[in-house]
């Protein structure tokens, strides 16, 4: 299997784990903060 699919396949999975721990984080959070604090955190993780 190539090394790019292997790379995707994990991205995926650590996308979708950061959903779900993102929500169990912020129960007591307005939504509209929510939204903001996960995107500020995913674009500070796209450039490391």
């Amino acid at each position: 299997m190539s090394d790019w699919i292997i790379y995707a396949l994990l991205s995926a999975v650590a996308a979708a784990l950061a959903t779900v721990f993102a929500k169990i984080g912020l129960q007591n959070v307005d939504s509209l903060t929510a939204t903001a604090l996960r995107s500020i955190v995913m674009t500070l993780l796209a450039f490391i």
